[in-house]
């Protein structure tokens, strides 16, 4: 990877953005200038040969280090899967699993020209050592489940509070630290409130899982006399820090809610109907109320991938598809919610190819058989190509991959093969021994 050095340069020539041929030059991580007559020599000179320029791509609900357990168990129920498959094998991940994991993720999203990504999983601080190595941006939280166990919320509130202080010693502004309440059904309220204020105590983000399913929602009700949403809020985890995964049964009163409060929705939707969660996120209800909207994968073992070119795709296909609205969800819009709206949800300047932007930066092949030919550069990104069409990525200004290289790939692919071994035989030698 190409670090820029502070208040070095890089200049990108002949690239396409909004119909207009331009370079766009980058200095001290940000985004000087962008124009057909912007030049003038430069640390580092990339040749766009006109590609296609677009904002780096931000994925707002994932869980990193599950590409290890990509196609382990797949087509089952959603709750099978979690109790008989998911939970048990995660139970022997180790801190190497999960560095090993997350590089292998780091490396699957660069490819695909995602910069950014919002992670909730187990040892944090081996992720957040992943994620600087890679040189892209993340916000990291513990998946804080107590199971409503006062014992085992004192450990969760103990590993939360490790985490948060590992990744804030680190001093590096492209990787932050949240709490992660899992979600209503593994978080007991009390635990809930000690995360709505520790994180406002540190001033950090809240990234929790929501109304995913009608079962979730129901068992709510019953048990607490109130919605998902509204327990939350009443808990304090539902303000502008917040970003909700899923919400696919939300009501219009839970997205005036959501809205009300500032908060963030992240819409999940391949992992939404390969669950089978029966409901499509209310995009529109959610808009119109004012919350932000954005867009992530969730994890490798319900996706199977971290494209965000696809995700754009699938979200923009099932809003028409189960809304029955040919014209809901347009390209354009779709996306603003993986970069824009993204960045904003997450709390990094980005999204943007402006002046004074981070210099967070995708280029896609516009000689690729998916942008051939080329009426609408947007429309084309949105439906028709996936990651495979990315050929250059640059975070804050730091070259991710350049002309489809990222250094040391080999070395992340036999690590994470190595570790996925490793997490089988131990689980299948835990089997042995009970």
């Amino acid at each position: 990877m190409t670090e820029i050095p502070q208040g070095e340069s890089v200049l990108i020539r002949d690239v396409e953005i909004g119909r207009a041929r331009v370079n766009i030059r980058v200095e001290g991580g940000r985004i000087a200038a962008i124009g057909a007559d912007v030049g003038g020599e430069a640390a580092v000179v990339i040749e766009g040969g006109g590609a296609v320029a677009l904002p780096g791509l931000y994925n707002t609900h994932t869980h990193a280090a599950m590409t290890l357990l990509r196609g382990y168990a797949d087509d089952m129920p959603l709750q099978d899967w979690l109790s008989t498959k998911i939970w048990p094998l995660e139970a022997h991940l180790t801190g190497e699993d999960v560095y090993r994991g997350t590089k292998l993720a780091c490396l699957e999203m660069i490819r695909s020209g995602t910069v950014a990504f919002n992670d909730m999983y187990f040892f944090m601080e081996d992720a957040a050592r992943a994620v600087d190595e890679m040189g892209m941006k993340a916000q990291l939280a513990y998946g804080f489940i107590d199971l409503f166990d006062e014992e085992k919320r004192e450990k969760e509130i103990k590993a939360t509070e490790k985490t948060v202080a590992a990744i804030k010693r680190r001093g590096n502004p492209r990787i932050r630290a949240a709490v992660g309440p899992h979600a209503v059904y593994t978080v007991s309220p009390e635990g809930l409130r000690w995360c709505a204020e520790f994180s406002r105590q540190q001033n950090i983000g809240i990234h929790v899982h929501l109304s995913e399913t009608e079962g979730e929602v129901k068992d709510c009700i019953e048990k607490t006399g109130m919605r998902p949403p509204t327990l939350l809020d009443k808990c304090g985890c539902i303000n502008p820090r917040t970003v909700a995964a899923h919400c696919c049964w939300l009501d219009t009163a839970d997205c005036t809610l959501l809205g009300d409060r500032g908060a963030h929705a992240s819409h999940n939707p391949t992992s939404n109907m390969k669950l089978a969660v029966h409901r499509a996120m209310p995009y529109a209800w959610l808009k119109d109320a004012g919350a932000g909207v954005c867009l992530g994968t969730d994890g490798c073992a319900s996706n199977n991938n971290q494209d965000m070119f696809e995700e754009m795709k699938f979200a923009a296909l099932l809003q028409k598809f189960f809304w029955n609205s040919q014209t809901l969800l347009p390209a354009e819009q779709t996306l603003a919610m993986a970069t824009a709206n993204g960045a904003a949800a997450m709390g990094f300047d980005g999204g943007r190819l402006e002046k004074g932007a981070a210099a967070d930066i995708v280029l896609l092949d516009r000689n690729a058989a998916c942008n051939t030919p080329l009426h609408n550069p947007v429309s084309n990104a949105v439906y028709s190509c996936n990651g495979s069409a990315v050929t250059t990525v640059i975070c804050n200004g730091r070259i991710l991959m350049q002309d489809r290289f990222v250094p040391g790939e080999e070395e992340i692919l036999a690590g994470a093969r190595t570790a996925a071994a490793g997490l089988l035989a131990r689980a299948a030698e835990s089997q042995t021994e009970e």
